[in-house]
């Protein structure tokens, strides 16, 4: 497997993958490529740019052992992603967050039955330039201080007399974010988002605004920290730094989450490279996602993913 760690800050997504024609030539077995069997097809995704990383490296790495098959990931956020997702557009959507029952009622009204995989864990990292040297630490009281809006120009020395008298300048992901709405529940707690932030869909976009800026603040999911942890400062909340043992025991609480894949039963029932596909996918979710910065769930759970998707054959 390739060095995603590395390979993603230079790489991190645009707008869309389409990988099918192209990729490594050192993968991992699935079991359609153990028992020699060639796929052809097409398979279609979208969704969260959180989850994006580990279905990039896994796209990739699938192209190599299954060069018939054209798998096409879009990036237009968690909710974007279940907008096509409920359309019909797509066969599978990532996401950062469990499905809304909004979602969940309007994918039964258009008779989408779906099944929903549990990928990864991530731990949503708060980050500021590493010209910043005075935020080492932040509570959730202060998180929710900072970025809930009350009319008020919001200046560093607000948290800490002793911090600089300069605005903050705030960068978060967009509203169609499965990241902004697990922000929105934990922090937040539904009300406003300070008003002056910069809100993007595109997680590098954030990423280039924080590391230019000694000002900014912003947050997104842990592998874009890793992959730009030389330019970025990571901030501990309430005295906890996110890493892979905190993430994975829940001690970076509350920002620790479960990153996921929704896919149509349809398209796997009737789309023999869906199922190829998706059966590669899971069977290589936690290597990537350690490769890219996240962490693997225990493999029990991607036992039940790989029965649950066997049940559906």
């Amino acid at each position: 497997m390739r060095n995603w760690k590395f390979a993603m800050a230079s790489t991190i997504l645009g707008s869309a993958l389409i990988l099918g024609a192209c990729g490594s030539t050192d993968t991992q077995e699935t079991s359609s490529e153990t028992a020699g069997e060639a796929v052809e097809g097409t398979v279609s995704g979208d969704g969260s740019s959180t989850v994006a990383p580990i279905m990039e490296g896994i796209v990739e790495e699938y192209a190599g052992a299954q060069p018939g098959v054209q798998v096409t990931v879009g990036t237009s956020g968690t909710g974007g992603g279940f907008e096509k997702f409920i359309q019909g557009e797509t066969d599978f959507s990532n996401a950062s967050r469990p499905i809304k029952e909004e979602e969940a009622a309007s994918l039964e009204e258009a008779g989408i039955e779906y099944t929903e995989f549990e990928l990864a864990y991530d731990g949503l990292s708060v980050v500021v330039s590493q010209e910043n040297d005075w935020v080492e630490d932040l509570t959730v009281e202060d998180l929710k201080k900072l970025w809930v809006e009350d009319g008020k120009t919001k200046k560093w020395s607000d948290i800490n007399p002793e911090w600089p008298d300069e605005e903050v300048v705030f960068y978060a992901p967009g509203t169609d974010s499965g990241t902004f709405d697990y922000f929105n529940e934990v922090i937040l707690e539904d009300e406003d988002l300070v008003s002056s932030a910069t809100l993007s869909e595109d997680d590098n976009t954030l990423v280039q605004g924080i590391q230019a800026d000694p000002n900014a603040i912003g947050f997104f999911g842990y592998a874009y920290y890793v992959a730009n942890q030389d330019t970025l400062k990571v901030v501990s909340i309430d005295g906890v730094e996110p890493n892979n043992e905190t993430i994975e025991s829940g001690e970076y609480s509350p920002l620790s989450r479960p990153l996921f894949t929704y896919a149509s039963n349809a398209a796997l029932t009737d789309n023999e490279a869906a199922y190829d596909f998706m059966t590669y996918a899971i069977e290589n979710a936690g290597a990537m996602a350690e490769a890219v910065g996240y962490v693997a769930l225990p493999q029990e759970d991607y036992d039940k993913d790989l029965a649950d998707l066997e049940a559906l054959k």
